[in-house]
C-alpha cells in the first residue's frame, strides 16, 4: 500500500450547517459585510493576527483573497470559510483549516477570527464544532491542530472546551502583529472527537 496516497473522502458541499449558524467559502458579494466587520473589529483583532497589509480592506485585496481561497481549496491545501448567523445571514467571522498534510499525517491546522461585537456569545464554539464534524467525518482527517498566544485567554478556553489537548509550548512560533510570539500548541484527534460525540448519545453530530 502506498502510504503517501492513502484514500480519503472529500466533500462536494461548500456549506456547513451548525447550531444557529452556517459556514461557506467567501464570495465576491460578501465584500462589504466583510470589510465593515473587519474594520470595526480592527483593534480587537490586531493583537492576535499577522500585521494587516496597507490595502487589506480594499476590493482588490479581497479578490486576491478569493483567488487564493479557491486555488488552495482546489489543491487540497486549505479550506477557508466565513461564518454567518442563520436567522439573518449576518457575517460573524471566519474560520480556516490550513496547512493540510495528507499521506501518513492526515492533519490540518485550525485558525479563526470573530467580529468584536459577536465575541463571547458562543458563536465561534458552534462554528468550530460544525467544522470539526466535517473535518473528521467527511474529510477524514485524523488530527486537527491549533495554537494560541498564552495571554489569549478566550481562545485557550475555546479550544479546551472543545476537547483540544495542550501538547506543548512553541517559542517565537508565529509572526503576529509585527513580532515573533510564543504560542501554546493544541490538538484534537479523531478518536477523541468520536468518543465525546458517543458519550453525548450522538447529539453533537445532529446539531
Amino acid at each position: 500500500m502506498d502510504l503517501f496516497h492513502l484514500p480519503r473522502k472529500k466533500t462536494t458541499s461548500p456549506r456547513l450547517d451548525g447550531e444557529g449558524l452556517y459556514l461557506r467559502p467567501a464570495k465576491s458579494g460578501d465584500f462589504e459585510q466583510w470589510r465593515h466587520l473587519r474594520a470595526a473589529s480592527r483593534s480587537f483583532l490586531t493583537p492576535w493576527e499577522p500585521s494587516w497589509p496597507l490595502d487589506d480592506l480594499t476590493k482588490a485585496a479581497y479578490h486576491r483573497r478569493l483567488a487564493r481561497q479557491d486555488r488552495e481549496r482546489l489543491e487540497d491545501q486549505a479550506y477557508g470559510y466565513l461564518i454567518f448567523r442563520t436567522k439573518d445571514d449576518a457575517l460573524l467571522g471566519g474560520l480556516t483549516l490550513g496547512n493540510v498534510r495528507r499521506g501518513v499525517a492526515q492533519c490540518a491546522t485550525l485558525g479563526y477570527w470573530i467580529g468584536e461585537k459577536y465575541a463571547g456569545q458562543g458563536f465561534m464554539r458552534k462554528a468550530v464544532r460544525a467544522m470539526l464534524r466535517h473535518a473528521f467525518l467527511e474529510m477524514r482527517f485524523h488530527r486537527i491542530e491549533a495554537a494560541c498566544a498564552p495571554e489569549n485567554e478566550r481562545s485557550r478556553r475555546l479550544l479546551e472546551n472543545l476537547g483540544f489537548q495542550r501538547e506543548g509550548f512553541a517559542r517565537s512560533y508565529l509572526l503576529i502583529d509585527g513580532a515573533w510570539q510564543d504560542h501554546l500548541l493544541f490538538a484534537l484527534l479523531e478518536r477523541d472527537f468520536l468518543r465525546d460525540a458517543d458519550s453525548a448519545d450522538g447529539s453533537d453530530l445532529q446539531l
